[in-house]
């Protein structure tokens, strides 16, 4: 199909973009304050999902040939390590493959983030970035904050979420960690440990078993893992809170700050865009997208068909087109 020219550029940027280690490349830009009477200028951001990553898949052979116009996505062998599909009304695994098998989960760890802020911040509450910016590392997907701006943390959450920033999960989690504690003088790095703790308690609260968080952004870490059958868990709550479900669904958006900057980012999901068609399904509500050298290509998709919301996990993938088209074959096998 032809993609629109928008559609073309982020492709190509893509393409050229590579990004270790984190989950996206950056789909943000950010500028400086502007007058209420001026114009804000933007930045198209990126939707991609490349990486220099290999990863083996343990149920499927990868297909080095990318998808052609004539040759539909269930015709080709994709590479994933474990994928599900279930329905959240009907409480049913319609599809489960190595759903209990570990797995490390890339920026997918948000969605657990933003669960927890959610639990000690409002949306409209104030949020200072500060000095944890200093424990981002290097080739990170960010949202383009900077040490003293001020944010709602609806705001926060959106550049945590849509272009995956790892700076938004750093001065979320300590945030939360002195609030939660009562402990404002509390160091960054006991601060994002604290933070870690509340993750864990959250993800026993929710029967996620399998799990354990030691960030708060979804860097590789031998003590960072998951499973696909905790993961189905996670979206299902994070469905459940609001304002998640709101910011996930948004394709892109421009913020402007309390302190006068502007941003404008953009959702990594493809299938929440309609210039690039062969992905783009009306019925998909959003969720999380994510890549790491550990992790592969890794992708949350909800979906609502006849009323029922469906949520899909593919983990593992070795490339960002099979991640998006397992997930597709999985949509596509309800919504037809």
């Amino acid at each position: 199909m032809k993609k629109s020219i928008a559609a073309a550029v982020l492709l190509a940027v893509s393409l050229l973009t590579a990004c270790s280690g984190s989950t996206e490349p950056v789909n943000a830009s950010v500028s400086e304050p502007v007058s209420s009477s001026s114009e804000a200028s933007s930045v198209d951001s990126i939707v991609s999902g490349t990486s220099t990553q290999t990863v083996t898949s343990s149920m499927q052979t990868s297909s080095s040939a990318a998808n052609s116009p004539s040759e539909s996505v269930s015709e080709i062998a994709l590479s994933y390590k474990a994928c599900a599909l279930y329905c959240v009304d009907d409480n049913e695994l319609i599809v489960g493959e190595n759903i209990d098998d570990k797995i490390a989960p890339a920026s997918l760890t948000k969605l657990m983030t933003a669960s927890v802020a959610l639990r000690y911040f409002k949306a409209d509450d104030v949020i200072t970035v500060g000095s944890e910016l200093s424990m981002v590392q290097p080739d990170s997907s960010l949202a383009m904050i900077a040490p003293g701006q001020k944010l709602k943390m609806y705001d926060l959450l959106t550049g945590l979420l849509l272009p995956s920033g790892n700076d938004a999960a750093y001065t979320i989690a300590v945030s939360t960690a002195r609030k939660a504690s009562g402990r404002e003088n509390m160091t960054d790095k006991h601060a994002v440990e604290y933070f870690c703790d509340l993750m864990n308690d959250l993800a026993r609260e929710l029967g996620m078993d399998g799990t354990h968080f030691a960030d708060p952004d979804g860097w590789d870490d031998d003590a960072h893992y998951t499973t696909v059958s905790d993961l189905v868990k996670l979206a299902k709550y994070a469905l459940t809170v609001p304002e998640i479900r709101e910011i996930v669904a948004i394709p892109e958006k421009t913020v402007t700050f309390e302190t006068g900057e502007i941003a404008n980012w953009m959702n990594g999901n493809v299938f929440l865009h309609p210039e690039w068609e062969e992905y783009y399904r009306s019925e998909v509500i959003g969720m999380k997208t994510g890549s790491t050298d550990n992790a592969g290509y890794c992708l949350i998709t909800a979906f609502v068909k006849n009323k029922k919301t469906y949520i899909t996990v593919v983990a593992g993938s070795e490339t960002w087109e099979d991640r998006n088209d397992k997930t597709l074959q999985l949509i596509d096998s309800v919504i037809g």
